[in-house]
């Protein structure tokens, strides 16, 4: 992998990332070894909640269950635990048995490997929000919605990986103006925008249409959308701090959602309690 690669449009970061072996978390190794110790006792579930702390890892089995499956399903697999299912738990082992990890792979850049453990902590964070704002709601498909959280940053994940110096340059920017907007300064630093850069990486690896629908801002019209949407936005704005700006308009925006007072609202997040006097005069 080049230290400063140069794609500087759609087709290229595409081509770049797509055809890369992507990493999963080092402590994911490790759950996985010691089940694979215990295979005999080991069920599909047990898999499908270490695969679903790692955002990395459920992209390589969603990827992998299309690539062995295409065209032979008579329907989509838009869940961890169905493509668990579907592999069987020797065959799962054998797919994963010496995986690259992230900590390898950016051994070296503090930085970077930072900056992406940020990320995927917020994907964690979105994921339980939409799980939980899903089944509120009496989602017809909880998991999904949920993974579609988990997995709408994935190209920003990615970009720590492969494109560190990169990714550090559109931080940098960001947070010396706050004025400025994500997207314009993702186009000027890669010539793309992150979003389109996520939507070409699912259609690469032929991830469900479903999936696809729910991380696209484009289909915000649809409420399993503004689920997903505004897991993600809360799980970044209060990644940064519960101080920030942005978190009182995200929290009436859950609110109509899920049709909650705030109180209940604010007893759901289980917030700390020191922030919560902050938020119970509002909405």
């Amino acid at each position: 992998m080049p230290d400063n690669p140069s794609p500087q449009d759609l087709e290229g970061w595409l081509a770049f990332i797509s055809r890369a072996e992507l990493p999963i978390l080092r402590q994911t190794v490790r759950h996985l070894d010691e089940a694979r110790q215990q295979a005999d006792q080991i069920s599909g579930r047990d898999i499908t909640e270490i695969v679903l702390q790692d955002p990395l890892l459920a992209i390589r089995v969603l990827a992998y269950i299309q690539e062995v499956s295409h065209g032979r399903l008579h329907s989509d697999i838009t869940n961890i635990a169905s493509a668990v299912m579907m592999l069987g738990i020797d065959p799962f082992f054998r797919k994963f048995e010496q995986p690259l990890t992230l900590e390898t792979m950016l051994r070296g850049q503090r930085q970077a490997l930072l900056g992406v453990l940020q990320v995927i902590l917020r994907m964690q964070r979105a994921a339980r929000y939409a799980h939980d704002w899903a089944f509120a709601r009496h989602d017809m498909n909880v998991e999904e919605v949920a993974l579609a959280a988990l997995l709408h940053d994935l190209a920003e994940s990615l970009l720590w990986c492969f494109a560190p110096d990169r990714a550090i340059e559109i931080r940098s920017r960001l947070q010396a103006d706050c004025r400025l907007n994500d997207t314009d300064v993702q186009r000027e630093v890669l010539g793309i925008a992150l979003a389109d850069l996520q939507l070409a990486l699912c259609r690469a690896w032929h991830l469900p249409e479903l999936l696809t629908t729910l991380m696209d801002s484009g289909n915000a019209a649809l409420s399993r959308v503004q689920n997903v949407q505004l897991a993600v936005n809360l799980a970044r704005h209060s990644t940064e701090g519960w101080n920030h700006p942005a978190i009182p308009d995200d929290l009436n925006a859950v609110q109509s959602l899920l049709h909650i007072s705030r109180e209940k609202l604010l007893n759901r997040l289980q917030l700390p309690t020191e922030v919560l006097p902050r938020f119970l005069g509002e909405g």
